[in-house]
């Protein structure tokens, strides 16, 4: 019988850049699809809709924001909200489609709930 490792942060760390390296070779922004790049940590959620082109954030939401600071929190509700404000700037800006890129984490939990309120309120991911 195997006993298994616990990873230590360097080597979560690590792994997290390689599988966003994996991801992002694929994916690139463009203008009219830019990409939405999301970061989580454990107390803030960081979110940027990027034209890869011409190097530029067209948008972008944080939960260190001045309005959201203290009133968003990194769970599955504080997701689903920050989802909602993303889609209605883009939505502002004329962006309807856009490009996920989920920067190395593993598509569920806070992840999904974000990207599926983004769906809900206009985006087409």
């Amino acid at each position: 019988m195997s006993k298994q490792v616990k990873k230590t942060t360097d080597e979560r760390y690590s792994s997290r850049r390689f599988r966003k390296a994996r991801v992002r070779k694929k994916l690139s922004g463009t203008p009219e699809r830019p990409r939405m790049n999301i970061f989580r940590s454990n107390s803030h959620f960081n979110i940027q809709l990027i034209d890869d082109d011409s190097g530029m954030t067209i948008v972008q939401c944080s939960t260190t924001e001045k309005d959201l600071r203290g009133t968003i929190k990194p769970n599955l509700e504080g997701a689903q909200k920050l989802g909602k404000i993303v889609a209605d700037r883009a939505i502002q800006k004329n962006i309807k489609k856009v490009v996920f890129d989920r920067n190395g984490f593993r598509y569920h939990g806070v992840i999904k709930a974000f990207a599926d309120s983004a769906r809900e309120a206009g985006l087409t991911i």
